[in-house]
């Protein structure tokens, strides 16, 4: 698979993110008073209804400052230990890799204000992120000395311009002005760096926490996975009870009362016949079709490539596919990726009202990678009960993710990743590229 060359944050835009990460750190501080006064609190039962408030406030603060590290990670060309793709422009390959800071908080119990609060205060995660908001004050000193020095030197720098002038006295005070803004300006990959690795370590999770939170997500997604089989099996005994299997009783029954009738009523027991036929073909066709929701016999004879552009022939949206698989993958994960391609199509078709849409497919770093693309109204969101939700319980079962950016109005992208290996494309031809 191709890989995009990542690209270091420009000066200006490192700056913008500085002024991001001091706001917050400003908000923490403001929140330590708050935090520090429920802990006395807690001294009495009154207390844990404000641990519960500003523990959570302190998550939510903790999350953002998460959010925007991992921004400033991948924005300076550091990718996760163990990645494969191109490395930076910039030769990043020589520095630090890093991974997108995660979080790992034990869950909140939905009812009793007791247990609730003994939750937060018990979990490890909370205790770190005390430390972190502790340490507010040597962040904000860490973050505000390149732009004090900036600032600084632009006042100054405003300050000589608007002496009157030109004069001696005027060039020899704009000299620290630019002084103080150039070594800001220097300063600035050094204080970030600095401020990355420092607040990394303090919001990153431990290692047990880490393996924690998995087994948490792996027993989600199992109890998930067993749901959504059990969902299945009984829409097939559904369809199967309310469809074919109806169908092949009244076929009986129609047979066994031509075979009594049709010494005397030979032209009733022919018409009976015929009804039977009709009734044999319906059975015939529903059959097919609930064979075809299981796995699609196309799936089973041509792979995924084949498969999709099957999907996209049939389907009365205009699709573009782009397929690079050299292989093929193992038949559970082709099946979940072509029903997750035949929902987001009719997702786009249906609810978005788009009018185009674009497929593409390749494997990469052991991850099969989907993006589906349309030219819909947007505002897609993965809300419990829907399809996209069905499609990320389907993921979860391989460990897979669903990434989704649907603004207002579109378009709408949704990229799905799968871990998995392909088959040797010699032993199975119908899986090349398209």
């Amino acid at each position: 698979m191709a890989i995009a060359p990542h690209h270091r944050a420009g000066r200006l835009t490192t700056l913008a993110y500085l002024f991001l990460l001091l706001s917050q750190n400003i908000a923490a501080l403001l929140l330590l008073p708050l935090v520090l006064v429920s802990a006395l609190l807690t001294l009495t039962w009154i207390g844990l209804p404000f641990v519960i408030l500003t523990g959570t406030l302190l998550r939510t603060l903790a999350d953002s400052q998460r959010r925007t590290l991992s921004h400033l990670f991948i924005k300076n060309g550091k990718f996760p230990r163990g990645h494969q793709g191109t490395p930076s422009l910039n030769n990043t390959a020589t520095r630090p890799l890093y991974r997108p800071i995660p979080s790992a908080y034990r869950p909140i119990p939905p009812a009793g204000i007791t247990r609730r609060g003994i939750a937060i205060i018990t979990d490890p995660a909370t205790w770190k992120d005390l430390l972190w908001l502790i340490s507010g004050v040597a962040s904000i000193l860490l973050i505000a000395l390149p732009l004090a020095l900036i600032s600084h030197g632009i006042q100054q720098l405003l300050f000589v311009l608007d002496l009157p002038g030109p004069t001696l006295n005027q060039f020899i005070l704009l000299i620290p002005a630019l002084l103080l803004i150039t070594l800001g300006w220097l300063l600035i990959p050094l204080t970030t760096d600095t401020y990355l690795r420092f607040n990394r370590l303090l919001l990153a999770p431990s290692e047990k926490a880490r393996l924690t939170a998995r087994v948490a997500h792996l027993a989600t997604s199992r109890a998930n996975t067993i749901d959504t089989q059990a969902a299945e099996i009984r829409r097939i005994e559904r369809d199967l009870h309310d469809g074919a299997q109806a169908r092949l009783v009244a076929l009986g029954m129609n047979l066994g009362m031509a075979e009594h009738i049709v010494d005397k009523d030979p032209e009733t027991a022919r018409a009976m016949l015929t009804e039977a036929r009709e009734t044999t073909r319906h059975a015939l066709t529903e059959l097919r079709d609930l064979v075809r929701g299981i796995h699609p016999p196309v799936l089973v004879e041509r792979g995924l490539h084949g498969a999709v552009h099957a999907l996209a022939l049939t389907h009365h949206l205009p699709i573009t596919v782009t397929i690079d698989l050299q292989g093929r993958p193992a038949d559970p994960v082709e099946s979940a990726a072509y029903f997750a391609i035949a929902e987001l199509l009719t997702n786009a078709a249906k609810h978005a009202h788009a009018t185009h849409a674009w497929v593409h497919v390749n494997h990469g770093r052991n991850r099969l990678v989907i993006t589906v693309t349309d030219n819909g109204t947007g505002g897609a969101t993965p809300a419990s009960g829907s399809g996209l939700a069905g499609i990320r319980r389907r993921l979860d079962a391989f460990d897979g993710t669903m990434n989704i950016t649907s603004p207002p109005g579109g378009p709408t992208i949704v990229t799905l990743e799968i871990p998995c290996a392909l088959s040797s494309p010699k032993t199975l031809p119908s899986s090349g590229t398209g």
